[in-house]
């Protein structure tokens, strides 16, 4: 007779009522690393596959080259958009004066231009619906939403309108990303990552 293995035993956090608050993602003592918050509970992210790694070593390089000096790309730091809500993108561009120091953990909305996205097998739901409407709903001008088409990354662009507070799709990146918002970008998406 087999013994099936023993499985490890985590004791997570149990919520508080009402929720998990972005102040708390600070707080909370041994979460994995890039825990988010939605809807006041948190979401642990599963371990990412190389082409999510490649693919935002691209395009950080690819923004990094002709940043503005007022601006900044950020990654692996999180975006408080509501007392609930403090989900983590992949990539952000924000406002180099929001940098608060080596300590600070999170960016406000009003600092942030661009968030990018990187689609994960297990993020899908949350990186095409979920978090799109929350940055749009916190006023985040740029979003991209990255997928992977036959291994290659494939850019798809939206925009905020201010008058209905949504994004729009402004267009779909193959090969060569070439925008001039939130500033000149070219970014070669086949570039060896």
């Amino acid at each position: 007779m087999s013994v099936a293995p023993k499985r490890e035993q985590h004791d997570w956090p149990m919520p508080p009522d009402g929720g998990w608050t972005a102040d708390d993602l600070d707080t909370l003592p041994d979460l994995p690393p890039h825990t988010e918050l939605i809807d006041g509970s948190l979401v642990f992210v599963s371990p990412q596959a190389r082409f999510h790694m490649l693919t935002m070593r691209v395009l950080e390089r690819g923004l990094l080259r002709t940043l503005p000096d007022d601006l900044d790309v950020v990654r692996e730091m999180t975006v408080t958009l509501r007392k609930q809500q403090r989900p983590e993108p992949d990539l952000m561009v924000a406002r180099a004066e929001a940098d608060t120091g080596p300590e600070q953990t999170s960016l406000l909305p009003e600092d942030v231009l661009l968030v990018v996205e990187v689609v994960s097998r297990d993020s899908e739901a949350r990186d095409r619906e979920t978090k799109p409407l929350k940055y749009a709903k916190a006023g985040i001008p740029h979003l991209w939403r990255v997928e992977s088409k036959r291994g290659k990354p494939v850019v798809y662009v939206y925009e905020l309108d201010p008058a209905n507070g949504s994004y729009h799709l402004t267009g779909i990146h193959r090969d060569r990303l070439q925008l001039s918002a939130p500033y000149d970008i070219d970014i070669d998406l086949n570039a060896r990552r």
